[in-house]
């Protein structure tokens, strides 16, 4: 496993992060508690250290099997990263969307980070995840009814408290970023990222650069779409979102297909499978710090850890490169 320093903070974290979306069911068609935790143990086994979590991931489930998962190990080895600011238990702040609980029960999703909330969301996170601070706490989508000024000066007494180590953001875009640095120092800001969405390298990553500022790219195999496992006619389950994203309409699916079929070759040259070079590729990119790869069980987890045994050569990553430039979705 390689680490790496997160931007100008002391944390060091591990390039391909466990990424905790996917085990807490929500919007991924339900999930197996014991693989999950069994998934999260191999990825530590791994070497491993840092996790990605959030409390919407299933309406706090999948913090709750994290801190289930994590009750025996050490935790100063691990690093815990969870967020804020999308409540489904209050009407407050910018609605974003109408949803379904795990259980398929409709739910409504409203954007809120004041700093109360910020402050009461941090508690039912540390409470879930057993711990008593958080590595990185992250504001997980932008609230514009709430000054981001109030938004990070609540993040500022939680650091002060020891609760967080440092404060992180996600999904923001560059005049965000550029405000939020006037309150506080960021050590990271995650964002989607992947071979076949790269709209963060126009100005925020660049930013993110000058800034020495991390970035945690997510769904860098947009959402299991990049491991060549689907094919055009793939039903998913009730409750799988991914139906209706572009990524996984029959025509792009073959698209899609057809251009890992052109760098497979590339895989097999290290004897690795296409997600282990989709997360290498990934993580070799200017400005990304870590990947966040999910894992439903041990098997995926083990696999997601080795893609950093992989080392590719200039025209390995040329060939990738002309792949890439040919491959247009409809």
């Amino acid at each position: 496993m390689e680490y790496r320093t997160l931007g100008k903070t002391d944390l060091k974290v591990s390039a391909i992060t466990f990424g905790a979306w996917a085990i807490g069911g929500w919007q991924w068609g339900g999930t197996d508690m014991d693989a999950a935790i069994n998934a999260i143990h191999a990825a530590l086994n791994q070497g491993i250290s840092s996790i990605d979590t959030a409390p919407i991931y299933g309406q706090g489930l999948s913090e709750e099997i994290v801190g289930k998962a994590l009750e025996n190990q050490q935790r100063d080895k691990i690093q815990l990263f969870t967020k804020f600011g999308l409540r489904w238990d209050t009407e407050k702040g910018d609605f974003q969307a109408d949803s379904r609980d795990v259980k398929g029960k409709p739910s409504k999703i409203y954007r809120y980070a004041s700093k109360e909330s910020v402050i009461y969301e941090c508690e039912q996170s540390l409470k879930r995840l057993k711990t008593d601070y958080i590595d990185l706490y992250q504001i997980h989508w932008p609230d514009v009814t709430t000054p981001i000024q109030e938004t990070m000066e609540a993040l500022s007494l939680l650091k002060d408290q020891g609760k967080i180590r440092e404060a992180a953001v996600c999904n923001y875009k560059l005049a965000d970023l550029q405000e939020a640095e006037r309150y506080i120092s960021l050590a990271s800001d995650q964002v989607p990222y992947s071979m076949v969405l790269r709209d963060y390298e126009k100005e925020e990553i660049p930013f993110c650069q000058e800034n020495n500022i991390g970035i945690l790219a997510y769904s860098p195999m947009q959402r299991g779409i990049l491991t060549g496992k689907f094919k055009p006619d793939h039903q998913f389950k009730e409750g799988d979102d991914r139906a209706r994203l572009k990524y996984y309409q029959p025509e792009n699916i073959k698209r899609i297909n057809d251009f890992l079929a052109k760098i497979k070759p590339v895989a097999e040259a290290h004897e690795a499978t296409l997600a282990q070079l989709v997360l290498r590729w990934t993580i070799d990119q200017p400005g990304i710090t870590v990947a966040l790869a999910g894992a439903r069980n041990p098997e995926q987890a083990i696999q997601n850890a080795g893609a950093t045994d992989i080392q590719l050569n200039e025209e390995e990553n040329k060939k990738i490169s002309t792949a890439l430039g040919k491959l247009k979705l409809v």
